[in-house]
């Protein structure tokens, strides 16, 4: 059954945060990002976000933390959600991916961290070589524990209604596009 919620994932850099929060802006949605929680968590534990998702594939308890807020999401209508695995929670969705080679991304997330008070609290570097093995090390943990803790690769595109190349594509029109689509889907039966 289809929900008045749109699921944003995506690779790290490709815009998730900022698209979601322009989508939600569009369609007077209220606004969720498990990022952003999963950011928090570091701080809390006094450790960087790549350091948060190594412990996570020892400590279940950090998924779990974020997971519960995610699952609390799906009671909800009318919102957007950035979050890795909320296609897999919520299924009646609007999922959507944004794609982005981590080569490209370096260099947003390392704009980003000048901007975002949380990012730069949680990511430090000023390197976008450094940047760059992070994304590739994060990726690589992520894979892993969500393939063996759900069954699910959360990279495939074939788990998503739309995928959106954001090279290709700059932020408004990557926001035009999921509220078109999603007005399509949300019609259509």
């Amino acid at each position: 059954m289809k929900k008045e919620i749109i699921s944003i994932t995506g690779t790290l850099g490709s815009g998730k945060s900022s698209t979601a929060d322009l989508v939600a802006r569009e369609l007077g949605f209220q606004r969720f990002s498990a990022g952003d929680f999963f950011r928090k968590i570091g701080l809390d534990l006094g450790i960087s976000l790549n350091e948060v998702s190594k412990r996570a594939e020892t400590d279940p308890i950090i998924d779990e933390r974020t997971d519960t807020e995610v699952k609390k999401v799906a009671d909800m209508s009318k919102i957007v959600i950035d979050s890795r695995m909320a296609f897999h929670f919520i299924p009646g969705s609007f999922k959507v991916y944004l794609d982005l080679p981590p080569t490209i991304a370096k260099g947003r997330i390392l704009n980003n961290l000048k901007e975002n008070a949380l990012r730069k609290q949680s990511e430090s570097s000023s390197n976008p070589e450094e940047i760059y093995e992070k994304i590739v090390s994060r990726l690589e943990s992520e894979k892993k524990r969500y393939k063996e803790l759900y069954g699910v690769t959360h990279t495939d595109k074939n788990n998503y209604d739309l995928v959106i190349d954001t090279d290709k594509n700059n932020l408004e029109q990557v926001v035009d596009i999921i509220v078109k689509e999603y007005k399509k889907w949300i019609k259509n039966d």
